[in-house]
């Protein structure tokens, strides 16, 4: 992987330390670990990252960091692939979860109208939260699962293109 085009993507380690809903974490986030670019790093961020960001809660990026810290993988490679649930993927991505759950427990989805509304919501959430949150866990695992492999398979395939050019140059 080059850390070169990663590096240029991530946050420096002040804005994170100095994030508002970070500061929870204090001295934790000045483990030197938390910030290294290796293939086991950064491949348990994409795990790390992926993970939260299929689960429909509040406050993902607390969650990412709250695992990045004890499995001390790159914290800030955790923090910005939650961000791949925004207010535009979030409605697909979620519906997907929604209806894998579904296929799990063998139920039908609801085929009611949907209103972005609080009282919807509230409404709604008493049928849905269970296919959506067994789904949503279900296609977590499943992601973090193909993140990290994907990127320690690409890691590792950089690695050995490097060695068979440092070859041929010689």
């Amino acid at each position: 992987m080059p850390k070169n085009l990663i590096k240029r993507f991530t946050p420096n380690h002040e804005t994170i330390r100095n994030h508002r809903h970070l500061k929870v974490f204090g001295q934790l986030l000045h483990d030197p670990n938390l910030w290294h670019m290796n293939r086991r790093s950064v491949a348990g961020a994409f795990a790390v990252g992926l993970f939260w960001a299929l689960i429909p809660i509040p406050f993902q990026m607390i969650a990412a960091a709250a695992t990045a810290i004890p499995t001390r993988v790159n914290m800030p490679i955790s923090l910005a692939l939650v961000w791949i649930t925004n207010p535009l993927t979030m409605p697909p991505m979620f519906y997907f979860t929604y209806l894998v759950g579904t296929w799990i427990l063998g139920t039908p989805a609801a085929n009611g109208h949907f209103e972005p509304t609080m009282a919807w919501f509230s409404h709604s959430m008493g049928n849905i939260w269970l296919p959506l949150y067994l789904g949503s866990l279900v296609c977590a695992l499943i992601a973090a699962l193909l993140g990290y492999l994907s990127i320690r398979g690409l890691w590792r395939m950089h690695i050995i293109s490097n060695w068979k050019n440092r070859r041929g140059q010689k």
